[in-house]
């Protein structure tokens, strides 16, 4: 369940967000389907409906506005989980051509689930991150790379950065206190340099920070290395 509509309009209306009846109803489905899965496989920890509603769906949908996505974007959504951001932004924004990228097959199959309930035309794709920015056919070839984890910066952006074309943008989800310029160093090294951040909070308080990575130089090709090698000695 989600909450009421006029309520979660009050929330996207405190960013400045317009919410139609159309999206409301999206979202409102795809919190069924989460919560229905949820008992068969660990999606989310976040069940209640005011929770679900701005600290998975307004949460996600925000970045679309504070970095100015563009329209017909072709964005990735880097370890989607249950598709946040980047099932919600697709919902939100229709026009926006998004891939589901998630490592775990379960979480695949219920984002396709999903996207098939909701006529979503977006790609849902099992696979892991570091062996996918080496496939010609997802290396540097979108315009916008997301990701909503918990990896330190250094870790992420060699995830997310070879999947982003030059001129295009990775935008890095963070909760605060994340010590972003400890790692320009290595988003120069993967073709990118730190183009704004921007801090702000939720209707409910919470403190959130988007990272945004401007695609400025092909990422080298030895890039993304293998999973061992990035967590145990990070760029």
């Amino acid at each position: 369940m989600l909450t009421d509509y006029q309520k979660m309009c009050e929330f996207f209306a405190a960013e400045g967000l317009e919410l139609t009846n159309e999206q409301y109803r999206k979202f409102g489905l795809y919190a069924e389907m989460l919560l229905r899965w949820n008992d068969k496989i660990n999606l989310t920890a976040i069940t209640e409906p005011e929770d679900v509603a701005v600290k998975h769906f307004l949460d996600s949908v925000l970045p679309l506005e504070l970095a100015n996505v563009p329209y017909g974007t072709k964005l990735i959504d880097v370890g989607t989980g249950a598709g946040f951001p980047g099932l919600a932004m697709k919902l939100y924004r229709s026009d926006l051509r998004v891939t589901l990228l998630d490592s775990l097959n379960k979480r695949v199959r219920f984002l396709s689930e999903t996207c098939d309930a909701l006529n979503a035309d977006a790609d849902c794709v099992h696979g892991r991150a570091e062996k996918f920015g080496h496939i010609p056919e997802y290396r540097e070839v979108f315009d916008f790379a997301a990701a909503r984890a918990v990896a330190a910066m250094p870790v992420l952006a060699e995830y997310c950065l070879p999947f982003v074309n030059v001129g295009g943008c990775f935008l890095a989800m963070k909760g605060p206190g994340e010590n972003y310029a400890e790692c320009n160093a290595a988003v120069k090294t993967l073709g990118g340099e730190f183009a704004e951040v921007k801090e702000y909070s939720l209707p409910n308080g919470d403190k959130r920070v988007l990272i945004i990575v401007k695609k400025v130089r092909v990422t080298p090709s030895r890039y993304p290395r293998n999973n061992g090698q990035i967590n145990k000695r990070p760029l």
